[in-house]
């Protein structure tokens, strides 16, 4: 069972960081907030802990030896049937539910057993919990337990077998930490019915839920943290419904008149799995509805009075962890939201929930998110009732997809994806990043391939998009070593001191990292990438570089056909996954002195046909002056627009930049204007040719009439 202590259930993946980024419907972006998350985050440790030893030991940093540990080789795949038939072997009778295989307990003493389902494996990972004991583990840690119970002569194995692993030192004195910091966060707030009524008014208008009533909020146990004005929002779990964390909520007013909300979690957000208002689910309730934020669930409680649960990132990320404890329900209605973001996690969610059971609310004019909803007295029931199926079929009409079609129409500035905020240039042409795309990247040998993308990705990553990097040819240490000092945007050398800072907050971002280097197999890079996207949520995938993976196939191939296989290969699991794949190709060897083209890329018949866009990261080598680099847009298949803007590269934080305007003329490329003056430049031509034939031939007439008239005849 120890070897799964090694793998951690995901061998090829380094994490960085997991995903803390609430409703995006409300959150602000990532990194223009940055100072202000930080400073809230101060406040609030000020307030609970001693500031004096926070001081102490910013100077006295402690080193983790196994903090990130990573491994080189992938775990295999497991599948479903290969679960049911082990579990046949061993004569373990299973429920086959919608996410997860349901089985007995075997950490709970038979006579207390009875009919009770309650350990459940995941279908896709194999990864198990028991929802009595709350032992949890990976599939290969269920193996072991099963092949030791009856070597050993048990029935049952105490749970302490696995929840027993002896912790560092230093995880037991964090851990020990969070829980100290949860009991002092929630001993130190105050219910709502204790405080004034004039100041929880107040409290309620801040938030913009002045219609939820006391009653609503005690009964989900929210309370207001007064020393940084936060709501506190609990995490009641276990099977004696204890307290395991607290989530704190901030408001602040925008310049648009809305309100957008800074969030704390404790324990740290890579730990904290709760699903808000969980504790008040029956055992008998087979409806519920999931969303993406607790002020929503507290609103479609209050409406509807039907169960209803949020989750804990938003629509970011559906921890798999949390499926066991939606496997009750015979119908989830997602309303996760009332913008295309949501209404896209939606339709992703649906799958690891089981699509059978699923129902989707689709944003609208008529549907907004349920807090507005319940502000602006729409009818909640009629809203459910008319959510649609998850379930599809192969063939739709155009019925089915006309609300869709003005869904795109009426949000176009969504639709188009997210923007970059450092390349506005990139944003006027792409119009932004999309789900289940296919972006292929090339340049010359040299030119900042891999230090532009991973500014790029780092850009969408601060804004909630999560990202996992597969870089074949340069480490994970030196490649997160460039992202940090982009993300602080100076020499992190000359400002030791600051590194705490900025890799704290780094930590926060919904970043991972493959473990793979060098040549890799393309089988194994996709089984990582689908695992990925199913723990993770990953919207977000880079492959630097397409070489790296044509070594490990059939040498007796030939490496054109090669080539297309892969990319087809990531083109299809771009569009099942609904995730954007960006992936770096080398060109062919071109003079110094000529620009690459769709053509200069190594294969580029099938890479520029599957490709949505196509980026070139054009450099000038005989030129050393700033405007030597400039990025090209040769492909858009979302409007058609392309174009070329230059770059400059600022060395001491990594990053690229568009140059002031003015310094460096942009121009943008149109195929239908460039032709358009072709032709009326080719007729100019035309016209000054025949001019030219006219005055030759017309010159020796008027040579001869003047000699008439000179010398008139005799």
């Amino acid at each position: 069972m120890w070897r799964s202590l090694l793998l951690k259930g995901t061998a090829c993946i380094w994490q960085v960081a997991a995903p803390r980024f609430l409703h995006h419907r409300h959150f602000p972006i990532f990194w223009a907030t940055l100072q202000t998350r930080g400073v809230f985050a101060q406040q609030t440790r000020r307030v609970l802990q001693n500031e004096d030893r926070h001081l102490t030991a910013t100077h006295r940093r402690a080193y983790k030896k196994d903090a990130k540990a990573t491994l080189e080789f992938p775990v295999s795949p497991i599948t479903v049937t290969d679960i049911k038939h082990y579990l046949r072997s061993k004569d373990i009778s299973f429920h086959d539910g919608y996410s997860c295989l349901h089985i007995q307990s075997i950490f709970v003493e038979p006579s207390a057993r009875k009919d009770n389902f309650s350990l459940f494996i995941d279908k896709t990972t194999g990864q198990f919990l028991c929802k009595d004991t709350l032992v949890e583990g990976s599939w290969e840690d269920l193996q072991d337990c099963l092949e030791v119970m009856p070597t050993d002569g048990q029935d049952f194995l105490r749970p302490h077998v696995l929840l027993g692993y002896s912790e560092s030192l230093e995880e037991q004195e964090e851990r020990e930490r969070e829980l100290r910091e949860v009991q002092r966060i929630w001993c130190s707030s105050e219910p709502f019915t204790d405080l004034p009524e004039d100041e929880a008014q107040l409290v309620k208008t801040m938030f913009q839920i002045s219609k939820i009533s006391n009653a609503t909020l005690k009964r989900f146990g929210v309370r207001l943290f007064r020393p940084t004005k936060s709501l506190v929002l609990p995490w009641f779990g276990g099977p004696d419904s204890s307290l395991k964390g607290v989530k704190l909520l901030s408001a602040q007013s925008t310049d648009s008149g809305s309100v957008a909300y800074n969030e704390a979690t404790v324990p740290k957000s890579n730990s904290y799995y709760n699903l808000f208002g969980l504790h008040l689910v029956g055992r008998k309730d087979t409806e519920v509805v999931l969303t993406g934020h607790e002020l929503d669930t507290m609103a479609v409680s209050q409406a509807t009075g039907l169960p209803s649960v949020a989750l804990p990132r938003g629509v970011s990320c559906l921890p798999p962890i949390l499926l066991p404890y939606l496997e009750q329900f015979k119908r989830v209605t997602l309303w996760l939201g009332g913008d295309i973001r949501s209404w896209e996690a939606s339709k992703i969610f649906s799958r690891k929930l089981g699509l059978r059971r699923c129902s989707l609310v689709r944003p609208g004019e008529y549907r907004p998110c349920p807090l507005e909803a319940f502000a602006m007295g729409k009818n909640f029931g009629h809203i459910i009732k008319s959510s649609i199926p998850a379930a599809h079929k192969s063939i739709v009409s155009f019925k089915q997809l006309r609300d869709d079609v003005y869904g795109e129409l009426m949000n176009t500035d969504q639709v188009a994806g997210v923007k970059w905020m450092r390349f506005p240039e990139l944003t006027r042409i792409l119009k932004g990043h999309r789900k289940g795309e296919l972006t292929v990247f090339t340049g010359p040998t040299g030119s900042g391939k891999t230090t532009f993308i991973s500014e790029v990705a780092l850009d969408l990553c601060m804004q909630g998009v999560n990202t996992l990097w597969g870089s074949f040819e340069i480490n994970n240490v030196r490649l997160a070593k460039i992202m940090l000092t982009q993300f602080a945007m100076q020499r992190l050398e000359d400002n030791l001191e600051q590194y705490d800072f900025w890799a704290d907050n780094f930590e926060e971002l919904p970043l991972y990292f493959m473990t793979f280097h060098g040549q890799q197999n393309i089988k194994a890079v996709l089984d990582t990438m689908q695992h990925a996207v199913y723990m993770y949520d990953i919207n977000h995938v880079i492959i630097d570089n397409l070489q790296f993976m044509m070594g490990q196939e059939n040498l007796s191939v030939d490496k054109f056909a090669v080539q297309d296989h892969i990319i087809g290969a990531f083109r299809k699991f771009a569009t099942s996954s609904s995730c954007h794949v960006t992936l770096i190709i080398h060109p062919r060897k071109e003079e110094d002195d000529r620009e690459l083209q769709m053509a200069s890329i190594f294969g580029s018949a099938k890479a520029s046909q599957e490709a949505d866009n196509v980026l070139i990261l054009q450099e000038k080598k005989l030129v050393t002056c700033p405007g030597r680099r400039s990025l090209q847009v040769t492909k858009n298949r979302f409007d058609g627009d392309v174009g070329i803007f230059p770059l400059d590269f600022i060395k001491s934080s990594l990053t690229f930049s568009s140059p002031v305007k003015g310094k460096h003329k942009l121009r943008k490329v149109n195929h239908k204007q460039e032709n358009e003056e072709a032709e009326e430049a080719t007729a100019k031509k035309e016209e000054v040719k025949k001019e030219k034939a006219a005055k030759t031939t017309k010159a020796p007439r008027a040579v001869k009439n003047v000699t008439e008239k000179e010398n008139p005849p005799k």
